[in-house]
Formats: C-alpha cells, structure tokens, sequence
C-alpha cells in the first residue's frame, strides 16, 4: 500500500532530521512542562512513601487531585504546550500561505484580469501584509492567539473553588523556577494564580531587549576601538572584531546585572524588615534565618516607622517590646526601655548610659549593640562589639552557604560526567566555584551588619548627635543603608552567575514595588494587564528563540534551545560530545552561557 505524497511528506518533516516540526515541538514542550510542574508536586508524595509517614495531604485523594490538574488540558504542562505548537503551527501556516499566494501570483498573472473574487482577495491581503512585515513580526503574531489561550487556560486551571476558600487552607500550585506565596487566610482566593509566572516571563522578555541593545552597543564600541589600530588583514580583522564584542558585551552585561541585582537586593531587604506581606513565606523565613534577627527587634523597628514606638515618645502599647528581648539576653531590662534611652548623643545621655551600666554608647543613643547583635560573640565577651558581630555573622553564613553551593556545583558534574572529577583543574574549579559563591552570601551578610553599626554607632550618629535615633533606627537610618550596601557583594560572584542571580531576584523585587492592592485583590484592569504582559512576554520569547537565540541566556536559553531544536542543539550537544570522547569538539555560541 503507497502512501499518498502529502503523508509521505509529513512523514518526512516528523523524521528526526527536522526537529522543528510543529509536533516535535509540542511533544518537547509537554515533556519539559510536565517534569517541571508535575515533579516538584509529586515529591512530598515519594518523601511520605520513602519515611513512611502517610498523611491526609499525601494520601490517594490528594494524590488524584494532583494528577487531575497538572495532566488535564488546563494544567501548565498543556497550557504552554498549546501556546509553543499553535504559534509553531501558525507560524509554518502563514509561511505556507505565502508561498501559495505567490505561486497563485505568478499563474494567473498573464490572464484576464476581471473582478476579482474573494479568494484573490484574501490572497492579495495576505500579500499585502507578507511584503509589509518582517519574519520576526510574523513569527510574533502567530503567538498572540496561543499565548492569550494559554494564560486563561493557567488562570482558570489554578482558580480556587468556593470550598478552598470557605476551608481557608493555603493553595499553592507549582510554577517552575519560582518559590510560591501561600497566601493569608484575608487573601484567598484573591491573588493572581499567574502572577509570579507572568512576572519571570516579563523578566526573560525584558533581559531579551536588554541583551540586543549591548550586543549592538558592543559592535559600535568594538569597531570603534579597532579603528584606533594600525590595518590589519581581513581575516585577522574579522577575529579581532569578533574577540573584541565578545569581550564588551561581557563587560556591559555584567555591569547591567550587578546593578539590577543591588538596586532588587536593596528592595527586597527594605521589605523583609518592613513589609515582609510583599514577599513569598518561604523567601521571607530563608532571608530571616540568614540574617538570624529576633522578631521582637523586627517589630520595634516596624513600629519606629509607623511612629507607635519612639525614643521622645516611648511606646504606650508597647513598653515591654524590647525589655522582654533583654532580659532573654540576660541584660538589665532597662536597656531596652525606650522612655530610658537617650535618643541623641548629648552629655546628658552620656550620664543616662553611665547610670545604665552601658559602656560602648558614649555621645550617642538609641537601643545598645549588645541588644541590636542579639547575643552574638556574647560566649567570647563581645556581645557589644561591632566588628566582632559582623565578623562572625559572616563566618557563620559562609559555613552554611558552602555546606548548600558546594552540592550544588557538585552533583550535576558527578551525575553527568563522574569521570572529569578525576582531573584535579576539574575538581578545583568546582571547589572555587563553591568557596566563591559562599564567600559572596558571606560579605552580603557582613556588609549588611557593618552598615547599620557604621550608621548607628560608630560613624554616622556619632558625626551628628543632634540628630534623633527615631532617624537613626527608623526606615530611612541604618536599615536603607545596610540595604544599600549588602547588594555590592555581587562583584565577588563571577560574572556569567550574576546575571542568572539579578535574573532571580528582578521578579521579586517588582513584585514588591506592585501596589499591594493591586495584588490582594486585583480588578478586571488588573487582570486585563496581566494577561496582556503575559502574552506579549511569552510571545516575545518565542520569537527571539526562533530568531535571535543569542540574546537569550541562562534558564531562558536552556529550556527553550531544548524546545524548539531539540536534544541536537546547544547544551544538549555539548553533553554528548562529551560522553563521546571519538569526536572532535567543535565551536558552539552556548559556550559562554550559563548554567545553573
């Protein structure tokens, strides 16, 4: 039995060799959807089965429900596989149109040319709007319609029910690359579902313009270096152009991205000290146990904002606040008492802390170090030293740091390649990464605590003693300044993880410069704005993937490489070429990208 030519040539194009073929795409696309959202859901699961600990979330009910949402037609998996095949498709079907239509052109041209019917006009519009659009704004508007379906496919799928709400338990749904926000029991049923989601495709599709500016900012500065040199022949001109962009564009990228990640890093602490609402738990309880601060100092530090608590003032509703955290402290109560405190430094003050017993605060006021450090270096007797208490805080994140980076550089290397951790330059590396990356969180920490003891203690408050401590240690003091300066350790961090690291950071931080009201309970504007960013950023993604694959980086790069090439392209390749050791390796652009 033959088959017919249009099955033969499909049949052709699903082939392995043509690994851009719509089908092809979406089976990759649901395959790489459905690992990222339906793995972490299922791994409380297997943990419960592995401890034997059964339990009612863990059970065969959840187990069902689970299953039912990530694998039906509004799950993630479905939605953005949707969104990938039909622009795919759509885009192969205008491409196919407009070769029809030329086709049909060159036919019919030299016959008689009465009234034209509506299929020459269709074709004449369609030729119209072929020769007035280019392939990128083509390939854009063939993923409006899929991305617009996909995105109220995600936000009915992840709707809450009317039980969930009136049961008032957290809802969490999976959104790979991103931490989720249980939502309080005020706020059910009320933010966005596909907030964080559309927030991380707004920051690839922005990072995507960005990386097109600096590569032409790079050519124009490249070429106007080389004119300063002396001719050189062409081929040895074109390399030396090519190095030189290499080497502006890395230098530009990464100064864009230690900027974005000072100036979110800077927000994003500004918010875990005075609106920790606007960030996810589960960032806010990670941040809180690096910077290991006690939460009833948290909340002195709240209400001096809201002006409930005052060292002019004191604090009716609150006189025990910090009196209570002193004497945990195994300090004099008074010490934390703010009708006591001197709120400047005078002489009078002076006399007030000779009285308390309180040696280290002479010409300045407000709460003593041996409160602010809470305890730390109190087991060496300095309990009220500044340096000591930056010096061991950082200690102490670079242990914990390096205890998580170290696996981290390790096990993908030690799954994949086992064998390159016999070279001792391989297993080096890995041991700098890790000692680099730790040292980084190490100096944010200790840079953080050196700033507010630099503006509260030794430096600032000291050059201006006329100045109150509600200043001081209120929002705009000594906590903007330990925000402003911890973001600066990211020059220790190497470059190419900068940029994956401002990348993380950037939809955090615009979320929590989002008016909250707009977030707890957001209007059909608001949700018509979402939508509307959702699809221009998830269609602006696709279309540099098809045509300008060099401006993506990072995770971007990585998953959407995958998506539409396949396992021949890019990383994929690499990681054959490298369990074949027969092959010559040959020269890829995705060698200066990173990986997480």
């Amino acid at each position: 039995m033959s088959r017919s030519p249009s099955s033969s040539s499909w049949l052709e194009r699903f082939s392995s060799q043509n690994a851009s073929h719509p089908t092809q795409i979406a089976l990759r696309t649901y395959a790489l959807g459905l690992s990222l959202s339906l793995g972490p859901s299922l791994l409380p699961f297997v943990t419960a089965l592995l401890l034997n600990k059964p339990s009612k979330r863990t059970g065969r009910t959840a187990l069902l429900k689970v299953l039912r949402r990530e694998l039906g037609i509004d799950g993630f998996a479905f939605a953005m596989t949707f969104a990938v095949w039909g622009g795919s498709s759509l885009s192969d079907w205008w491409a196919h149109l407009e070769a029809c239509s030329v086709d049909q052109h060159e036919n019919t041209e030299d016959k008689d040319s009465g009234k034209p019917s509506p299929i020459r006009r269709v074709r004449a519009w369609i030729s119209y709007l072929n020769s007035k659009l280019q392939p990128r704004q083509k390939t854009f508007l063939s993923y409006i319609i899929p991305s617009f379906v996909c995105v109220l496919l995600l936000q009915a799928g992840r709707r809450p029910s009317k039980r969930t709400n009136r049961s008032r338990e957290p809802v969490t749904f999976p959104i790979p690359y991103t931490p989720l926000t249980p939502s309080p029991p005020s706020e059910q049923g009320r933010v966005s579902p596909t907030l964080d989601l559309t927030l991380l495709l707004v920051v690839r599709a922005l990072d995507v313009v960005v990386q097109q500016f600096v590569m032409r900012r790079s050519e124009i500065l490249a070429y106007s270096r080389l004119k300063e040199r002396q001719p050189q022949p062409e081929r040895l001109r074109e390399q030396q152009i090519q190095e030189e962009k290499v080497k502006k564009r890395m230098a530009l990228t990464t100064s864009i991205d230690a900027l974005l990640f000072w100036a979110c890093s800077a927000r994003i602490m500004w918010c875990f000290f005075y609106e920790p609402q606007r960030l996810p738990r589960s960032y806010v309880k990670w941040i809180n146990s690096l910077a290991s601060v006690d939460s009833r100092l948290l909340r002195a530090l709240q209400l001096i904002r809201e002006r409930k608590w005052s060292y002019i003032h004191g604090s009716p509703s609150h006189p025990s606040l910090l009196t209570s955290m002193a004497a945990d402290l195994k300090l004099p109560a008074r010490w934390g008492d703010p009708l006591v405190i001197p709120a400047f430094g005078s002489d009078e003050g002076n006399k007030i802390w000779e009285s308390l017993g309180v040696k280290s605060r002479a010409g300045v006021g407000g709460i003593p170090c041996e409160i602010v450090h809470g305890g730390v270096g109190s087991t060496f007797g300095l309990a009220g030293s500044c340096t000591a208490n930056a010096t061991l805080r950082g200690m102490t994140a670079f242990v914990e740091a390096f205890a998580i980076y170290f696996p981290v550089h390790l096990l993908p290397i030690l799954l994949t390649r086992p064998r390159a951790l016999l070279r001792p330059h391989r297993a080096s590396r890995i041991l700098v990464s890790s000692l680099r990356s730790s040292a980084f969180l190490s100096a944010f920490i200790s840079l953080f605590w050196s700033s507010v003891c630099i503006t509260r203690t030794t430096g600032l408050a000291r050059l201006f003693p006329s100045i109150s401590h509600d200043f001081w240690d209120g929002p705009y003091g000594c906590i903007l300044a330990g925000c402003l300066m911890c973001g600066s350790s990211i020059w220790i961090e190497h470059g190419h993880r900068r940029g994956e690291m401002a990348l993380y950071v950037l939809p955090r931080a615009i979320r929590a410069c989002i008016p909250f009201n707009w977030i707890k309970n957001p209007k059909a504007r608001a949700m018509a704005f979402e939508r509307l960013a959702f699809v221009l950023s998830l269609s602006s993604l696709l279309t540099a993937s098809r045509h300008h694959p060099e401006a993506l980086r990072g995770v971007a790069r990585w998953a959407l490489t995958f998506m539409m090439n396949g396992p021949r392209a890019g990383f994929w390749q690499r990681k054959r070429q490298a369990l074949d050791t027969t092959r010559p390796p040959s020269p890829s652009s995705e060698d200066n990208t990173q990986k997480l």
